[in-house]
């Protein structure tokens, strides 16, 4: 009886402890996002990367120009980057010296240097800077609030449009941000090109500065590709022979093309103006030359948990609270997405993997 109470004892005390460690975890979370921010603000990326090799701490705080007090800060910052994946800490040797540890980028901190392909840094910029921020603390006003306003209005007085169009420092870190995503989105493009086959023209709906229509426009010289965005965004681009800019409002009418993509534009709002949305589109694609066309949308579908990785199933949700945030938007599941469709009378799809957590979803009209 003593044993048994004695084991019942240390399994709730080992319980306690595994629940403290998990909460101090996830307490202490947004260090991971802050060490990523100075990471990026300190550009060590693009150091690592102009070094040509992995760097030695030495090396490292020569460059930033750190003074001496500090470099033991600059140790441990790397330290813990490092431990959650955005650099590898190697053993390399020097002319004849002791072997000495070493920062080489990752995969992740690939994406971070600043004039490569695929650079997702401008989404660090955007995202995780502090006026941002602001909003999530207001999560806890928000669930208790009756009106439709964003979290992100309760924390600067505007929506995030009206906030953006009257800061062009934040416009251009949005316009960079989602532009620099894009071209992650063109890589996955590149193995879906059937999609545009037998097609003649495209429009890209709220397409911002028109990185995705831009590589359409380069991928398939015979599509006509159109940008269109509100005038204030689109007013001082210049197209090509195959790409144009268009302003106007969506919510209006859309420029008429054989398919119609939206990229991560219906996770932005809520399920009586996605319907309006696509109603536009369907308007715009079926009375396109008498040809069958179709809606291409990029954007997350969350799926049964089991099907998907942790990582993964983690992003899409962090996105859903994201957009919530910003826009009082959501991410949606399969059932959503269909219930979307059969209430804009579009029956015919299919939704297909794109990139680690987007997905490609094709409405046939």
């Amino acid at each position: 009886m003593a044993s048994h109470i004695i084991n019942n004892g240390l399994k709730a005390s080992n319980e306690i402890f595994e629940g403290q460690v998990q909460l101090y975890k996830h307490m202490f979370a947004f260090l991971d996002s802050l060490c990523l921010k100075w990471c990026v603000d300190q550009s060590i990326p693009n150091i690592i990367h102009n070094h040509g090799q992995p760097m030695t701490l030495h090396e490292l705080v020569s460059k930033l120009q750190v003074p001496l007090a500090k470099v033991s800060g600059v140790h441990r910052l790397m330290r813990y980057l490092a431990h959650i994946g955005f650099f590898d800490i190697v053993r390399i040797s020097q002319e004849d010296e002791e072997e000495k540890e070493a920062y080489a980028l990752t995969c992740v901190s690939k994406l971070l240097v600043r004039g490569s392909d695929h650079c997702l840094a401008p989404m660090v910029d955007h995202v995780l800077d502090p006026t941002i921020l602001s909003s999530y603390q207001q999560l806890g006003k928000w669930v208790h609030d009756e009106g439709n306003q964003t979290p992100f209005a309760m924390a600067l007085g505007t929506d995030i449009w009206d906030f953006l169009n009257e800061n062009p420092t934040h416009m251009k870190y949005f316009n960079d941000a989602t532009a620099s995503d894009s071209q992650i989105i063109n890589l996955a493009l590149r193995d879906h090109g059937v999609v545009f086959e037998g097609l003649e023209s495209i429009v890209d709906v709220a397409g911002g500065t028109g990185m995705v229509a831009k590589y359409i426009s380069e991928t398939f010289p015979h599509l006509k590709c159109i940008v269109f965005d509100l005038p204030q965004v689109v007013k001082n681009l210049k197209g090509t022979n195959n790409l144009s800019y268009v302003g106007g409002d969506m919510f209006q009418s859309i420029p008429k093309a054989d398919v119609v993509l939206l990229k991560w534009i219906l996770h932005d709002w809520d399920d009586d103006n996605c319907i309006k949305i696509l109603k536009k589109c369907k308007d715009a694609v079926s009375s396109s030359n008498n040809k069958r066309g179709k809606i291409i949308i990029i954007d997350i579908v969350i799926d049964d948990e089991k099907k998907d990785q942790p990582e993964i199933t983690q992003a899409k949700l962090q996105l859903d609270l994201v957009v919530t945030a910003y826009y009082n938007g959501k991410e949606r599941t399969k059932e959503e997405w269909k219930k979307l469709f059969m209430e804009t009378d579009c029956q015919d799809y299919k939704i297909s993997p794109l990139t680690g957590h987007m997905s490609l979803i094709e409405i046939y009209i």
